[in-house]
C-alpha cells in the first residue's frame, strides 16, 4: 500500500468533514435569520452535531476495527453526501438538525478511523505527532474554506434569500470526490484485524471504558473536554457575535471567521517547530495565557458600535480582525495532547482511545456551545465571550496536573 496516498486520502477526508462539521456557526446565524429561531433555540444544532458524535462513539467505536477503517470512512462520506443533497432539497430547521446529526455521526466514523489509520502509516512517535498535526491543520483549512464558500452564496442585498442553500451542491460534490479518492486507495488493515480476532466486540467495548481506570487517561480526557468546550464556544458563536455585537453584514460576519480557522491551522503547523525547541508544556501553557490576555484586552473595545455603521471590509473595527487570532494560541493544544496519548499505545488499542477522544470532545463542544448560547441570549455577547476565561483557567490547571502524572506513568502498563 502507498503510505503517501493513504495520508493524502486522510487529509482530503478531514478537509471535507472539517468544512461541514464546523459550518454549524454559519448555519446557526442563518436559521436565526430565516427560520426566526432564538439564539438559545438555534444552539441545539451544536447538540445535534456533538451528541450524535458522542452516542456513535459510545456504541460503535469498538466495532470499527472489525468493520474496517476504509469501509467506515466510505460509509461516512456517503452519509454526508446524502445529507447535503437533502439540506438543499428540503429547506427547513428540522432538516438542518438532521444534517448535523448525520454530519456528527459521519465525523465520528472518520475521526476514529483516521486517528487509528495514522498508527498504520507511521513508524515512531515523531512521525505520528507530525502526521497528526498536519491532519488537524488540514481540518482547519477545511473549516476556513467553509466560511468563504458559504459567504460566497450568502446575499446581503436580500436577507431573506435562500441562495446560501446552494452551498450544499458544492459540499455534495466535494464529498463525492473524497469518496472516489478513498475508494481507489489501498489500505492494509490486516495487522489490526488479526489483533481484533482475539477478542469479542463486547470485550473491546468494555476495554474502551476500562482505559479510564488509568489516572493519566482520565486527566487527558478532561483536558480534551475542556479544550473543545473553549474552541467550539468561540468558533460556533463568532459569526453571531460579529453580526449582533460588531454590527457586520451577514456575509462579512461569516467570512471574517475564516481568520479564526486560519489562525488555528497556522498555530498547529507552527507549534511543530516550537515544541522541538521548547518543552510541550511551556508551549501549551504559554498559548493558553496569551489567549486569555487577548480576550481581556480585545473585548472591551467591542462595545458601542452602531447598527448599520459597517457596510464593507474597510469599515470593520480592529476588534473584528484581532479577536479571531485567538485561534493561533488555541490551535497547538489539541493535536499535541492527542498525540501524547495515541503515540504510546499499541495499535490495537488506538481505536478505543480514539473513541474516548471523540466522545469527550463531542460532549465538550456541546457543553461549550449551549452555555455560550444561553449566556449570549440572556445577557450579552461580550459576557458570553468573557465566559471563555473560566474554562481556559481550568484547562491551564489541568495541563500542569497532566504533565506531572504523565512523567510518572509507565506506559507499558497499557
Amino acid at each position: 500500500m502507498s503510505k503517501l496516498k493513504i495520508k493524502l486520502s486522510l487529509y482530503i477526508n478531514y478537509f471535507v468533514i472539517g468544512l461541514m462539521l464546523n459550518s454549524v456557526g454559519i448555519v446557526i446565524l442563518q436559521v436565526i435569520i430565516h427560520y426566526h429561531v432564538s439564539e438559545s433555540g438555534a444552539s441545539v444544532l451544536e447538540a445535534f452535531k456533538d451528541l450524535s458524535i458522542a452516542v456513535f462513539s459510545f456504541l460503535l467505536a469498538s466495532y470499527i476495527p472489525r468493520f474496517g477503517y476504509k469501509k467506515s470512512m466510505l460509509a461516512a462520506l456517503l452519509i454526508v453526501t446524502t445529507a447535503s443533497v437533502g439540506m438543499r432539497l428540503f429547506d427547513s430547521f428540522l432538516m438542518s438538525k438532521i444534517l448535523f446529526a448525520a454530519t456528527g455521526f459521519s465525523f465520528g466514523l472518520i475521526k476514529v478511523s483516521a486517528y487509528s489509520t495514522v498508527g498504520l502509516v507511521t513508524e515512531n512517535s515523531d512521525q505520528h505527532a507530525s502526521v497528526m498535526s498536519v491532519l488537524e491543520g488540514i481540518f482547519q483549512v477545511g473549516v476556513l474554506s467553509g466560511y468563504w464558500i458559504f459567504g460566497f452564496f450568502i446575499g446581503d442585498s436580500d436577507p431573506t434569500s435562500k441562495s446560501w442553500l446552494n452551498t450544499y451542491w458544492v459540499l455534495a460534490g466535494l464529498c463525492i470526490f473524497a469518496f472516489i479518492n478513498l475508494f481507489t486507495t489501498k489500505l492494509d488493515e490486516s495487522e489490526v484485524q488479526k489483533a481484533e480476532e482475539k477478542y469479542s466486540v463486547v470485550h473491546e467495548f468494555l476495554e474502551m471504558f476500562a482505559l479510564i481506570r488509568f489516572p493519566l487517561v482520565l486527566i487527558f480526557i478532561l483536558s480534551a473536554f475542556m479544550y473543545v468546550l473553549i474552541e467550539q464556544s468561540i468558533q460556533t458563536w463568532l459569526p453571531t457575535f460579529n453580526k449582533n455585537i460588531l454590527q457586520m453584514p451577514n456575509a462579512i460576519s461569516v467570512q471574517i471567521v475564516s481568520i479564526f480557522a486560519g489562525a488555528i491551522a497556522f498555530g498547529r503547523i507552527a507549534s511543530g517547530y516550537f515544541i522541538k525547541k521548547f518543552s510541550w508544556m511551556k508551549v501549551l501553557s504559554s498559548c493558553i495565557v496569551l489567549a486569555m490576555l487577548l480576550v481581556i484586552f480585545v473585548l472591551p473595545i467591542t462595545s458601542g458600535i452602531k447598527a448599520g455603521s459597517i457596510n464593507s471590509w474597510t469599515e470593520v473595527p480592529p476588534a473584528g480582525f484581532i479577536l479571531p487570532f485567538i485561534g493561533m494560541f488555541l490551535g497547538p493544544i489539541y493535536p499535541a495532547l492527542n498525540s501524547s496519548i495515541l503515540s504510546v499505545l499499541p495499535k490495537h488499542r488506538q481505536s478505543a482511545m480514539s473513541g474516548l477522544i471523540v466522545i469527550f470532545s463531542a460532549l465538550g463542544g456541546t457543553t461549550g456551545s449551549l452555555l455560550t448560547g444561553y449566556i449570549f441570549g440572556h445577557f450579552s455577547g461580550q459576557t458570553a465571550f468573557y465566559f471563555s476565561l473560566l474554562p481556559m483557567g481550568i484547562m491551564l490547571t489541568i495541563l500542569f496536573i497532566y504533565r506531572g502524572v504523565r512523567n510518572k506513568f509507565r506506559f507499558e502498563e497499557f
